[in-house]
């Protein structure tokens, strides 16, 4: 009956079938057909149908005010309906960049986002820049409240409660006119007389675990350390230094020129939600439904 209202009023104001079809985005022929059904529910002749357009009969110049009304009254139903709704719903700000991407969250939240309508989701973009990430991670919770990606800044830990969904293994990536970059996968062998960048400006245990491990049983590589975080920047360098670097399977998209290779190397790295050490109390009740769902 709604949608049959609104094409009446619209009908009145147009003079037109095609005209007020035109405005509603439908055919002439939907617009008849509504019409014609309303005329039916409502036992009265609505318009006058000629040649040159519709006019409204006496007993639909009596119907328009009240059908206008109606209208309204209904909208503004609506909306009151979804203030009090969103009174009521917590919404979880997310943050995002390409090398902590939020899709796996999304992609989780998604499937069990039906049953839990008083959530919704806000996404925040920040930038992958060495110098900027320290403060990012040290601010969860300012301008978004959960973070998404690898645990690769055990530095800041105090900083944030972490919810573990998976884990990533790491790769070698490698200018796609490397001598290495057509192998399906690359042991460490492979590397020696290679110069392999290594990024760990968060003091992530891990890498420190490969890179003693390289550095005791395969002194043919040389290791060449960044004491930074990962950044676009980095992956730059790595690309146009040619020079194989360390990476997470995770970032085989992130340069268009750098290949991803997969590695023997037995070594993988947790990822998940990085979020406050106080969440509000929305956050939390957030937080729980991921943990339920994992």
């Amino acid at each position: 009956m709604n949608e049959q209202l609104k094409t009446f009023v619209q009908v009145a104001r147009s003079g037109s079938f095609s005209k007020a079809a035109e405005q509603l985005f439908i055919s002439p022929t939907a617009v008849m057909k509504q019409m014609n059904l309303l005329e039916r529910q409502t036992g009265a002749p609505l318009f006058n149908r000629t040649n040159h357009g519709v006019m409204l009969t006496e007993a639909g110049a009596a119907f328009i005010k009240d059908a206008e009304f109606i209208l309204q009254y209904y909208q503004e139903a609506v909306t009151r309906m979804r203030q009090a709704s969103q009174a009521n719903r917590h919404i979880v700000r997310i943050g995002t960049s390409m090398l902590n991407s939020c899709k796996v969250l999304i992609d989780l939240w998604n499937e069990i986002s039906d049953v839990s309508p008083e959530f919704g989701i806000s996404i925040v973009h920040f930038e992958d820049d060495a110098h900027t990430l320290p403060t990012t991670y040290r601010t969860i919770g300012q301008s978004f409240d959960i973070m998404v990606g690898p645990f690769l800044a055990d530095s800041w830990k105090d900083y944030y409660r972490v919810l573990e969904l998976g884990s990533y293994r790491f790769c070698f990536a490698v200018s796609r006119h490397h001598r290495l970059a057509s192998n399906k996968t690359l042991s460490v062998t492979d590397l020696y007389g290679e110069k392999l960048a290594i990024v760990n400006g968060g003091n992530c245990s891990v890498i420190h675990d490969i890179r003693d491990f390289l550095i005791k049983n395969h002194p043919q590589i040389r290791i060449k350390d960044i004491p930074r975080l990962y950044d676009l920047d980095g992956f730059n360098r790595c690309e146009e230094s040619n020079i194989v670097m360390l990476t997470l399977e995770a970032w085989s998209d992130i340069h268009p020129s750098l290949v991803t290779i997969p590695s023997d190397l037995d070594y993988v790295v947790p990822h998940g939600l990085l979020y406050s050490l106080h969440p509000s109390e929305g956050v939390n009740q957030f937080i729980e439904i991921i943990k339920e769902m994992k």
